[in-house]
């Protein structure tokens, strides 16, 4: 199937010689790889057809059946976080203020700040201005006018004393006794104990070590070259019992394989798709021609007249007369409401009475004409175009 994958060898002129030949896979390894694709692809089609039938189940449930009940779900909640929730919770609020907040805020408020106010502070505030401030002034003054002065004198007394009595002996010792013995002392050591020390160390030991560091450098050294040598020999016998033949293993054996049959599953799954698309297109053409074509011509030719048929001759008359019927129930209902208002407003005036009519000429008299208006009531006179003048006027004139 992938004869075409050789490597072509490179050409080389008359001069040349090839350093190394990269040849191609081999025929034994093309003659192998059909047999094991074609044995993947028969394994991976079942797995392939199960797993498409698997997607368009999947996906026909997400949209027939996930999609509407999440609408539903997400709608019922709505519904019931706005009308149920929200009230509740604004409930659970005012009773949890009423019964948790309102109290202990009149408590802290009416109870617990007036008694700590006039309880507490204000006592404790005179209490601090007449009796502690007096008293810590005055102690203020004692502690500095007799105390401090008291305090001071005698410190410089205990001061000379001690001064006399040990100071003064303890520094006259040091000086004119232990100084001098303390020289004599070290002059001793010096030449009796450190010199002949030094001259040992120098002449006789030092000689001595660095022979003896110099013997164990020459036997660790050897011992080091030992440990060496049987390392090389013990990391070169690995390499060649161990690391070269799971090497030449892993490059000759394990990596070809497992890029056959890597590349065996990708095309295995690649061919059983289009395998698996090809029965999928077929089972729907079936279903199509079968099923679905037979009900929409049973729908178009059978139930859309008898449809037709059901909706003028039975469905309409019956809207019509509905709607008619509901027409005349609201007439009569609007009717029956406008006659118990009337009964109503006149109930109303029989026991409370009517209100006063104004006079024709009155400015309320519906009768009255004013000067703005143009309008007249047939069969009643027009009241006058101008004020009448006042009753003194009349009889003076």
């Amino acid at each position: 199937m992938e004869q075409g994958k050789h490597r072509k060898p490179p050409e080389y002129g008359a001069h040349q010689a090839p350093a190394h030949y990269e040849g191609g896979d081999g025929c034994l390894t093309a003659v192998i790889r059909v047999p094991v694709r074609i044995v993947v692809l028969l394994v991976v089609l079942p797995v392939r057809m199960v797993w498409d039938a698997l997607v368009v189940t999947a996906r026909a449930a997400e949209r027939v059946l996930f999609r509407p009940l999440g609408r539903a779900l997400a709608w019922l909640f709505g519904i019931l976080w706005r009308y149920v929730c929200v009230p509740l919770g604004h409930a659970l609020f005012w009773l949890a203020r009423a019964v948790f907040v309102w109290p202990w805020a009149a408590l802290w408020r009416y109870v617990v700040v007036p008694v700590v106010r006039y309880g507490i502070v204000l006592p404790l505030q005179w209490a601090y201005a007449h009796l502690l401030t007096p008293l810590g002034h005055g102690l203020r003054w004692l502690y500095r006018e007799a105390l401090v002065p008291a305090l001071r004198r005698l410190g410089s007394a205990l001061k000379w004393l001690l001064t006399v009595l040990l100071v003064l002996p303890v520094v006259l010792l040091w000086r004119y006794v232990l100084v001098p013995v303390g020289l004599a002392v070290a002059w001793l050591v010096r030449y009796l104990v450190v010199i002949p020390l030094v001259w040992v160390y120098r002449t006789v030991l030092t000689p001595l070590g660095h022979g003896i560091a110099w013997t164990l450098e020459l036997v660790i050294q050897g011992i080091e070259a030992f440990f060496r040598g049987i390392g090389i020999a013990l990391r070169w016998l690995v390499v060649v019992l161990l690391v070269t033949p799971v090497v030449w293993v892993y490059r000759r054996v394990l990596t070809p394989v497992g890029r056959e049959i890597a590349a065996a599953l990708g095309i295995a799954w690649r061919v059983a798709g289009y395998l698996s698309r090809a029965v999928g297109r077929a089972l729907a053409w079936l279903a199509r021609n079968l099923i679905a074509a037979p009900v929409r011509w049973a729908y178009r030719t059978v139930c859309v007249p008898v449809g037709h048929f059901v909706r003028d001759a039975f469905l309409a008359p019956a809207g019509r007369a509905l709607r008619a019927a509901g027409r005349t129930a609201r007439r009569t209902l609007r009717t029956a409401r406008e006659t118990v208002r009337r009964a109503r407003r006149d109930a109303w005036r029989a026991l409370v009475g009517a209100p006063a009519e104004p006079e024709p000429g009155e400015p309320g008299s519906p009768l009255a004409r004013t000067l703005g208006s143009a309008t007249t009531v047939p069969s009643v006179a027009p009241g006058p175009e101008f004020a009448p003048l006042p009753e003194k006027s009349a009889q003076q004139g």
